[in-house]
């Protein structure tokens, strides 16, 4: 488990002649680390007229892959559906920062939780939770069973690690008429029927950084003519999340 780190530490320094022997950087070579530091430490900005979300840089040591416009609309714009015909709703998106920053810009009035592990997002202030899924139901008892939808997109392709976030949607998800949407791996299908009896559809997520594993849409209830629908050469799976 990694702490937060800070893009550098700095240290004491004497002033010795030994100093004379350490070499300094060229001019180009520093202007290409301040830009370096500053793209690393950039803050989360939407600006008003942009049409793209800009996010903090993705961290690969913590497995982030942020989704590409296409994608991050299209999961918004199903959320924002599911959302119309609920009283209230409250939105729980486990791990996927992206389709927060999303929801949040064209649906700001919805109830949004950020489930993270990255400290760099908790400047969304009270909507974001710390999460490891290492501790899956770590989290506060204000959300537990509160959640009208939930998202998640786990942070690795193992069988632990769906396991783990599987049990944390089943604690923040209503025990009635909640929405389960998942985005992972194509090799977790299988495992995903088993854990929480999703399906997948055919729309076909992608990512920013081109990824080698294909990555899958599945949900809980049929999204009928939205994410392409459910793949149709499937058979019928009962939800056993709730």
């Amino acid at each position: 488990m990694a702490d937060k780190n800070p893009a550098y530490v700095a240290g004491s320094v004497n002033n010795t002649d030994d100093d004379d022997d350490i070499p300094a950087l060229s001019s180009e070579a520093m202007a290409a680390l301040k830009e370096f530091l500053a793209e690393q430490n950039r803050e989360l900005t939407v600006a008003e007229d942009a049409e793209e979300v800009v996010l903090v840089t993705e961290d690969w040591r913590l497995s982030q892959f942020w989704y590409d416009r296409r994608t991050a609309e299209a999961i918004a714009a199903e959320v924002v559906s599911l959302c119309a015909n609920l009283d209230s709703p409250q939105i729980a998106c486990i791990a996927c920062p992206t389709l927060y920053a999303y929801l949040k810009k064209i649906a700001p009035e919805l109830e949004v939780q950020l489930l993270e592990y990255d400290y760099r997002f908790e400047c969304y202030g009270t909507e974001f939770t710390f999460y490891d899924y290492h501790e899956p139901e770590n989290l506060p008892l204000s959300l537990k069973q509160m959640c009208s939808i939930v998202v998640a997109d786990p942070p690795y392709l193992s069988k632990e690690c769906l396991e783990k976030v599987a049990e944390t949607i089943r604690y923040l998800a209503k025990p009635e008429d909640s929405h389960i949407i998942l985005l992972t791996g194509e090799v977790q299908k299988d495992l995903a029927a088993e854990l929480l009896g999703l399906r997948p559809c055919g729309f076909r997520p992608q990512h920013s950084s081109k990824l080698g594993n294909e990555f899958r849409v599945f949900t809980s209830y049929d999204p009928v003519n939205r994410l392409d629908g459910w793949d149709s050469d499937l058979p019928p799976q009962q939800s056993e999340h709730q």
